[in-house]
C-alpha cells in the first residue's frame, strides 16, 4: 500500500471543531438553538446506524436533534402531512428525508415537498437549480462529503481530469457540478458505459476518481492512473465485511490518496450535515 489514506473521521472532527466555535455565539445571539429532524420510513438496519451517527453528532454540538418513524406502509398523502408540519414548525431548522423509500413512495414527491429553506440535505429543486448556476446554497452531503475529501488531499483541482462513476442525485450529478465550477474536466460514467465495455478506459485516464455505484469492488485496482486520487463512496456489505466500489488493496499500490470503506466518505457526510443545518439556522434567523 503506497496511497496515502485520506481518514474521514480525521476530516469530520476538523468540521465539527469549527462548528462547536460558531454554535454557542449563534445560540446567544438568537435565543435559540438549531432543531434538526429526521424522517424515516420503514426499518433499515444502515440507516438506523446513520440516525445514530446523526443524533450523536448533533447532541454534541448542541443541536437538537428529533426523529420520526413512520411504518414501510404509510400513505404518500400522510408523509406529505407530517412533512408540512414540519415547514410550518417555526422551531425547525432542518429537515432530513431519510432514503431509500419503500417502493409505493414517490421520492420525488416528497423532497419537492420540503421547505427549500430547510432542506439540509440540498435534494429540493430549487436547491439544485442554484447550485446548477454556481449559486448553492446548501449542497448534496454526501457530494460535499467527496469534495470535502478531495480538498483534504491538496490536489489543485482546476484543469485535471475527473471521472465519477455513478450519475445518482445525491452524489454523481451534484458532484460534477461542483468539479465544473472548479474547472475540472468531468467525465460522468453509469451502467450504460459499462455495457459498452468502456468503463475501464475511462477510469484509466483519470486524475481524480470519485465512486459511487453501491457495487462492491467494481473498480479494479488495476484500472487506476498512477498518482490519482481516489474516492470511494461506495458502502456495500459482502459477508461480514463492508467494502467499497473500489478494490481497496490493488488500488492502494497504484493511487496517490484513497479513501476507505469504512470510516471515509461516510463520516464526513454526517458533518456536512450538520454544516448545512447550521447554513440553514444563520438564513432562518436572518430573516426572522
Amino acid at each position: 500500500m503506497s496511497a496515502y489514506v485520506v481518514e474521514g473521521k480525521i476530516i469530520a472532527q476538523s468540521v465539527y471543531d469549527e462548528l462547536r466555535s460558531e454554535i454557542p455565539h449563534l445560540i446567544r445571539q438568537t435565543g435559540h438553538r438549531p432543531v434538526l429532524v429526521s424522517v424515516y420510513v420503514g426499518a433499515h438496519p444502515a440507516i438506523e446506524v446513520y440516525i445514530r451517527s446523526q443524533n450523536r453528532a448533533a447532541r454534541g454540538l448542541g443541536i437538537e436533534y428529533r426523529w420520526y418513524q413512520l411504518p414501510d406502509t404509510v400513505e404518500e398523502h400522510e408523509v406529505l402531512r407530517r412533512l408540512d408540519q414540519l415547514n410550518r414548525d417555526p422551531e425547525v431548522t432542518g429537515i432530513i428525508l431519510q432514503l431509500p423509500l419503500p417502493a409505493h413512495l414517490r421520492r420525488s414527491i416528497l423532497v419537492n415537498a420540503i421547505n427549500p429553506l430547510k432542506d439540509v440535505d440540498g435534494t429540493h429543486p430549487e436547491n439544485v437549480g442554484a447550485a446548477l448556476i454556481g449559486e448553492m446554497r446548501v449542497g448534496s452531503c454526501t457530494a460535499l462529503a467527496a469534495m470535502r475529501m478531495l480538498d483534504a488531499t491538496g490536489i489543485a483541482v482546476e484543469g485535471k481530469e475527473a471521472v465519477i462513476v455513478g450519475h445518482s442525485e445525491l452524489v454523481g450529478k451534484p458532484v460534477s457540478l461542483m468539479l465544473l465550477d472548479r474547472q475540472a474536466t468531468v467525465t460522468i460514467c453509469h451502467i450504460a458505459t459499462s455495457r459498452r465495455g468502456l468503463l475501464a478506459e475511462h477510469v484509466r485516464r483519470a486524475e481524480i476518481l470519485i465512486v459511487a455505484v453501491g457495487s462492491p469492488a467494481v473498480i479494479k485496482g488495476d484500472w487506476i492512473r498512477p498518482g490519482a486520487a481516489v474516492i470511494d463512496v461506495g458502502i456495500n456489505q459482502v459477508g461480514k465485511q463492508i467494502v467499497g466500489d473500489v478494490e481497496f488493496a490493488p488500488a492502494g499500490e497504484r493511487a496517490a490518496f484513497l479513501t476507505p470503506v469504512p470510516g471515509g466518505v461516510g463520516p464526513v457526510t454526517v458533518s456536512m450535515l450538520m454544516q448545512n443545518t447550521v447554513k440553514a439556522f444563520k438564513v432562518q434567523t436572518a430573516e426572522a
